[in-house]
């Protein structure tokens, strides 16, 4: 998430709260401003195990993963065990999985399908240097690709689970008119991370390449290429799933349990993803304590937990992607 002062009375309280939360970010993470490089041959690539147009999962991105030879840098299948009479949320990154949905959205100017992808990790490891903010347990990822109704895409967005780092890259088939104003188109930067400002147009028979940052698992880089550029990549194939089976996870006992908390104050967080170091730097600047866990995402009157991308409390709502036509709003999308 982000911090921004957007909708609020009192606008110096809010460069108050962002001077706070850049000294804290520079901080711990002056060592983390990071430029893009060609992903090394060493990367694992791991593609959806169906046809790239196969019409449920069809736009699923290629994930590029550097130092894969770490369990905890390669996505896993989400599971469920009891321990100790206790459960536990578990990561397999022997199995690679992609969780999909379809969710479609409207605004004035006509109607949009989300195609949602989302991956899981074991964990985000403890650092002090360089100092990982946001290390925790069964962490994700969450890619959008945004098509509109001749199923071709015009934005893509990316966000951690937890509600962090959103960026939303447009690709040259999104109408001149719906870029937020002075946008530019060259590069974006998302707390250290330097990301395309516009992405080419892309068919199904391309490739979306997202590169995720080892050990701390953000988005490094967005790019399209040819899927016969791919073919000498070492690839592993990703089973699809529906999201809904996350909800689904089978236990030895023969029951099911959900990946999210289903009571208050934990409702629709992530089980098992407190992020220590994020409830006691930025939960007063949130005023949220469990500010970083990771969480649903789908339907905030289901989960009852809003998917924020702004720190600031009073952004909480407008700033909510489950409400993906209000948070392309509020961040100056006028799709």
């Amino acid at each position: 998430m982000s911090i921004s002062n957007k909708n609020h009375p009192a606008p110096y309280v809010s460069l108050l709260t962002s001077i706070l939360f850049g000294l804290l970010f520079l901080f711990f993470s002056g060592c983390t401003i990071y430029q893009n490089a060609l992903p090394p041959t060493a990367d694992l690539y791991v593609a959806a195990g169906k046809s790239p147009a196969d019409p449920a999962t069809g736009f699923a991105p290629v994930f590029v993963l550097p130092e894969p030879e770490q369990s905890y840098n390669r996505i896993g299948k989400v599971g469920a065990q009891m321990a100790n009479g206790k459960e536990h949320i578990t990561i397999d990154p022997d199995q690679p999985v992609i969780y999909f949905g379809r969710f479609a959205f409207s605004t004035g100017k006509g109607t949009y399908i989300n195609r949602i992808f989302r991956v899981h990790f074991r964990n985000i490891p403890f650092s002090l240097v360089p100092f990982h903010l946001a290390a925790g347990n069964n962490v994700g990822l969450l890619v959008i690709v945004t098509l509109n109704t001749e199923q071709v895409p015009l934005l893509v967005t990316t966000v951690n689970t937890c509600g962090c780092y959103a960026a939303v890259i447009p690709t040259v088939s999104l109408p001149p008119g719906a870029y937020p104003k002075n946008w530019d188109k060259k590069q974006q930067s998302i707390y250290g991370e330097v990301l395309p400002g516009s992405l080419p147009a892309y068919t199904v028979d391309d490739a979306l390449l997202v590169t995720v940052r080892p050990e701390v698992h953000r988005v490094m880089d967005v790019r399209v290429v040819k899927r016969s550029m791919l073919s000498d990549k070492k690839y592993k194939p990703a089973d699809m799933m529906p999201l809904q089976s996350l909800k689904t996870l089978p236990l030895a006992s023969g029951m099911t349990t959900s990946l999210y908390y289903d009571t208050w104050p934990l409702r629709g967080h992530v089980k098992g993803s407190i992020k220590l170091w994020e409830s006691l730097l930025l939960s007063l600047v949130s005023l949220d304590f469990y500010v970083g866990m990771d969480k649903e995402y789908g339907d905030t009157v289901v989960s009852g937990n809003p998917f924020y991308t702004s720190l600031l409390p009073w952004n909480r709502h407008a700033s909510d992607m489950n409400n993906f036509a209000g948070f392309l709003r509020f961040w100056g999308w006028r799709l």
